[in-house]
């Protein structure tokens, strides 16, 4: 994991028009879209009122979720899971991907001054063993960089240039 890179007030507000909502735990900028604004905000392990969240790598991007959600009814969870059961090298690398986001968010975790336990072991997307999620492993990709999380690698691969099109929210003055 790289150094965090903090949220301005200005990201802030672009999450908060991301996900409708405004963002819990933001420990830092994951991630910013070729168009300029986060796509990936990193997530403190526990929320500002003491709920475990094991979701350090959180896709704030509607385009790209609304995409990855296509790929999830595609059936590509299965198939990709069926493919950890038959591809000894994928399976290690998927576990090493385990290992690096349980790494990451223990370091988030020391640097807001909290510790987990209720989560301790635990990484997201069905990690180490099942694909659950691909919104996570995309996340973990763009956040960690390419290499890092095979499977999330794909996803993003998948998803083509969603960012072509400009931003995916309205930003001020723009």
């Amino acid at each position: 994991m790289s150094a965090p890179d903090p949220a301005n007030p200005s990201e802030v507000a672009a999450i908060e028009r991301q996900l409708g909502r405004r963002p819990r735990g933001i420990a830092a900028i994951g991630h910013r879209c070729p168009c300029g604004l986060p796509d990936v905000v990193t997530t403190e392990p526990r929320l500002p009122n003491g709920t475990p969240f094991p979701t350090t790598y959180y896709l704030s991007c509607p385009r790209a979720a609304s995409r990855i959600g296509t790929l999830e009814g595609s059936g590509l969870m299965k198939e990709m899971e069926d493919r950890l059961g038959s591809d000894p090298e994928l399976a290690a690398a998927y576990r090493a991907a385990h290992d690096s986001y349980l790494a990451d968010r223990e370091a988030v975790g020391r640097a807001a001054g909290q510790s987990v336990p209720e989560i301790e072991g635990i990484s997201a997307g069905g990690m180490p063993d099942r694909v659950k999620c691909l919104h996570v492993l995309a996340a973990h990709a763009l956040a960690a960089g390419a290499g890092v999380n095979p499977l999330g690698d794909e996803v993003l691969e998948a998803l083509g240039d969603w960012w072509s099109s400009g931003p995916c929210v309205d930003t001020p003055g723009g």
